[in-house]
This record gives C-alpha cells, structure tokens and sequence, in this order.
C-alpha cells in the first residue's frame, strides 16, 4: 500500500493553525523562557536520559521539586499541577509492570513509557534553554506557568492534552522503531491498560485540583464528568494510536515526518487555547454564580431566622 502524503498542503495547514491559535491567544512569552531560578536545577535533573520507568519516576520528582519552587508562590505553579498527574500515572503503570498479570509484552509497555517520558523532558529542556523549538503545545502550558487566573485543572488537562495528542503517537513510533511495528494483538491491549490507569486516577486527580465552586457542580452532576473523561480518554488514546500509524508510514522520509510533527503539534496546541479560552468563561461564571448564591443565601435565610426555624425543630 502506497501512502501520498502532500507536503506543501499539510505546512500550509500547520502554518494557518498556528495563525488561528495567535488570534486566540495574546499572552506572549516570558522573556527568557527558562525554569528562572530554577534553570540550573532543571538542567541538571535532564542532563541524562531515562533508560527505565524507575529513572522516569526519579526524574519526575525532581523536576516535582523544581515547579514547586519557582514562582508565584511554592505549588502554585500552573505546570507542577500536570506533572503530579503525569507521576502518579507513570507509577500507576510501573505497578502494573511489578505485578505482570495484566501486561501480555512488559517491554513495550516500559519502553513506550520511557519513550513518552523523553518527549516531556525534551520540551521542558528545550523551554530551558530558550529554545524557539520548544512544541508549540507545550508553549502553551508552560507560558502560563505563573498564571494564577488559569485554574490547576485546567492547567494539568492542558498538559495531558500535550502528552497525548502530541508526544504519545511519537513516542510510538520510537518504540516501534526499537521492537518492531505492531503485527499482532499483544501489544495493543498492554496500550489499553493505560486507559484503565487514567479512568482510576481522574476523577480524584481531578477533584484535588478543583476549586471549591468547581468541586459544587461535580457532586451535582455526579458520576456525568467521571463518563466524559473516560470517554475523552479513550476517543484521544485511541486518536493517538492511529496517528502512529500514519506516521509510522512516513519514518523514512525525515522531511515529512517533521511537517505532519508540526502540523499534529499545530492543531494540539490550538485545542489548548480554546481550553484556555473556556476555563476563562467557566471560571468566571462558576465564581459569580457561586457568590450570587451565598448571597441569596444570606438575604433569605438570615442568622437569626435559622435559629428559629432550628428552634420550632
């Protein structure tokens, strides 16, 4: 099977998302894009790379450590919210690996893991170093590292949209450069598994980082935000699968591979800024919706009128 792939059409499309995520977004970037205080630090820690998912986890602590120091305050950081995400599933799946039962090939699923680890040390280094190279999706998140209006959910969706709908599909395409293209049906239930592992951990993840009004609306939809993300989880995952694959089909030709790269990167980090864009809207009406309603509270059931309906109890 033959595989076209129009160059000139997929930069055109790379260059066009990019224009439409600039419109969206008007923040500009940091002078110096760098982990400042904490450059030193961050360059050390990602000095080497992870051989295995234990060096992966070790490495995430210490970068843990870094975004829990920088600015604006000790764990505010916007980018600390994914990483502890990204950990707590990065070791979810190094259980999995210890226990054996339920992964068919443990090689490629710690070899994928360590694959998928490198691309979000890459792009941390890359911001680093002030490097215009750094994906334009992670740019997104990492701008905003000091921004205390974008809320901490927001900001770790924002890193797992990066993780998975950028750097996943490359991280395939490495592991399958090392193991061999997928020719059975072992491998791809062992990438299921980690769908598994995100639709355990979600839902608490994701109430830790809530705001208070946030965490209101949750428990008045119940279990409805639960279904949405795990079905967010597996339409993306299952996207990403896919898109290894078409890109798998390009491994030969680097010139291309780099323009569907960014083009993949380009349509992420647009998705990013619409996130953005509704966490601004969200946020504001959830925080006026909720003070109108403390409000409302006060003038119709006073104090004094509590007590005395408490006292006819």
């Amino acid at each position: 099977m033959t595989t076209t792939f129009d160059r000139e059409r997929v930069r055109g499309s790379a260059e066009t998302l990019r224009d439409k995520r600039l419109e969206l977004s008007t923040l500009p970037i940091p002078a110096g894009r760098g982990w400042d205080p904490m450059r030193d630090r961050m360059t050390d820690v990602l000095a080497t790379r992870p051989a295995g998912i234990a060096d992966v986890i070790e490495k995430l602590d210490a970068v843990q450590v870094i975004l829990d120091e920088l600015p604006p305050s000790p764990a505010a950081n916007r980018v600390a919210a994914f990483n502890s995400l990204y950990n707590r599933i990065t070791r979810r799946v190094d259980d999995a690996l210890r226990s054996g039962d339920q992964v068919n090939q443990p090689d490629f699923l710690e070899l994928l893991d360590v694959q998928f680890a490198r691309r979000y040390f890459a792009a941390l280094e890359l911001w680093n170093q002030d490097d215009e190279d750094t994906p334009d999706v992670w740019e997104v998140l990492f701008k905003r590292g000091r921004d205390l209006e974008m809320s901490k959910l927001t900001a770790a969706m924002l890193g797992v949209n990066a993780h998975v709908n950028h750097d996943l599909a490359l991280a395939l395409i490495g592991t399958w450069a090392d193991l061999g293209a997928p020719t059975d049906d072992l491998i791809h239930p062992d990438y299921l598994l980690v769908n598994q592992i995100f639709y355990e951990e979600i839902p608490p993840l994701r109430r830790g980082f809530s705001t208070r009004w946030q965490l209101e609306i949750d428990d008045f939809v119940g279990q409805l935000d639960d279904w949405s993300q795990r079905m967010l989880v597996t339409v993306t995952r299952a996207h990403a699968w896919d898109q290894g694959l078409r890109l798998w089909a390009l491994r030969d030709d680097p010139e291309d591979l780099e323009q569907a790269r960014r083009a993949m990167d380009r349509a992420a980090s647009l998705v990013a800024e619409f996130a953005i864009v509704g966490d601004r809207l969200v946020n504001t009406a959830g925080w006026a919706v909720t003070r109108t309603w403390h409000v409302l509270n006060r003038v119709f059931h006073p104090r004094g009128k509590r007590r005395l309906m408490n006292g006819r109890r």
